[in-house]
C-alpha cells in the first residue's frame, strides 16, 4: 500500500509553502484560523479517494445546530476519529453538500492536539488548513514531571489556560466547537484508544447543544509511527449527523443510567455508545455502495 508521504509529496511541499502555521505553541497562539490556501491540497486528496457515494447525512442537523449558536447558544460537534481525513472529510462533505452546509463548516472551529503542530511540519501544514484552539491533552500534560522539566510544564499549564479562555470566547461567538471525544485516532491494535476521554464531560457540561458525528469509511489506513506515513485507501465515506441534543438532558439521562461510581466517564460512554449506535446502523449502507463501485 502506498503511503500519503510517498503518493502526494508534491501537494505537501505546496501546503508547507503555502502554510503560515505556528509550529511552536505559546499561550499567545492557541487560536489559529484556518488558511484557505492550503484547503484545496486536503480537498484534492479528499476527491481522489473518496469513491461515488460519498458524502454526509443529517447535514441539516448541523445546520439547525449553528442556527442556536448563532442565536447564543454554546454548541459541541462531537465526531469518531478513524484517521486525519476525518476533519476534512467533515469540511469538504459540508461544503460540497448546500450553501448552508459551507456555513457550518466555515463556524468549526477543531480542538487540537500541540503535537499536530510540533512534531511534524507536512502534518501542521495540512492541520492549518481549518481553525483550531491548541491545548496539551491531559495525558500528555502528566508526562511532564516538574522535577524533571518545570519550564516545560509550565509552559503546557499556560497554553491550556489561554486555550479554555480562547474557548470561552468563541463558543459564544457562533462557532461550532469540534471535539473528537475518544481523543485519538482509533488504533485496531489498542482497543482502549476508542474509549471516550474523561474530560469530554467538562466540554458537555459547559456547551448547551451538540450534533454527534459517525464516520463510516477512512481515506488513510493508520499504521504505527509518524502520522505521515499512514497508507491511503480509496473508500466510500459516510458521514451522519444526529439531530441537536441538549447537553444537560444527555448529560442528566446518562448519569442516571450509569451503574458505576465516576459518573463523568459514565457521559462519555454514553457519547461513544451513541456513536457506535449511529456508525453500525450506516455501515451496512455503506457497503452496498462500496460493492456498486467495485471497491474492497
Amino acid at each position: 500500500m502506498e503511503t500519503i508521504s510517498s503518493k502526494y509529496g508534491a501537494l505537501i511541499k505546496k501546503s508547507i509553502g503555502a502554510s503560515k502555521v505556528a509550529t511552536y505553541i505559546t499561550p499567545e497562539n492557541v487560536y489559529q484560523p484556518g488558511e484557505l490556501a492550503v484547503r484545496p491540497f486536503l480537498d484534492q486528496i479528499v476527491e481522489e479517494l473518496a469513491l461515488n457515494g460519498s458524502g454526509i447525512s443529517g447535514a441539516e442537523n448541523l445546520v439547525a445546530l449553528l442556527e442556536k449558536a448563532r442565536g447564543g447558544a454554546s454548541c459541541l460537534v462531537l465526531p469518531e476519529h478513524y484517521s486525519n481525513t476525518d476533519l476534512p472529510c467533515i469540511s469538504y462533505f459540508l461544503r460540497k453538500h448546500s450553501t448552508a452546509g459551507a456555513e457550518v463548516a466555515e463556524a468549526l472551529v477543531a480542538i487540537a492536539g500541540m503535537k499536530l503542530n510540533e512534531q511534524n511540519p507536512q502534518v501542521a501544514a495540512f492541520a492549518s488548513a481549518f481553525s483550531r484552539i491548541v491545548i496539551c491533552p491531559s495525558r500528555y500534560l502528566e508526562l511532564y514531571n516538574g522535577e524533571k522539566d518545570p519550564e516545560e510544564r509550565l509552559r503546557v499549564i499556560k497554553i491550556n489556560r489561554a486555550s479554555m479562555h480562547a474557548l470561552d470566547e468563541l463558543k459564544r461567538q457562533g462557532k461550532l466547537i469540534l471535539v473528537f471525544p475518544a481523543g485519538t485516532r482509533y488504533r485496531p491494535w489498542d482497543p482502549g484508544s476508542k474509549r471516550g476521554v474523561r474530560e469530554i464531560d467538562s466540554y458537555i457540561k459547559s456547551f448547551d447543544y451538540m450534533c454527534l458525528i459517525s464516520v463510516n469509511g477512512e481515506l488513510l489506513k493508520i499504521r504505527e509511527g509518524d502520522m505521515i506515513d499512514d497508507y491511503v485507501n480509496n473508500d466510500v465515506v459516510r458521514l451522519t449527523a444526529s439531530p441537536v441534543l441538549s447537553c444537560a438532558e444527555f448529560r442528566a439521562n446518562a448519569k442516571l443510567n450509569a451503574s458505576g461510581a465516576d459518573r463523568k466517564q459514565a457521559v462519555v460512554d454514553a457519547i461513544m455508545a451513541k456513536l457506535d449506535e449511529m456508525h453500525n446502523a450506516a455501515e451496512a449502507e455503506r457497503q452496498k455502495l462500496l460493492d456498486k463501485t467495485g471497491g474492497r
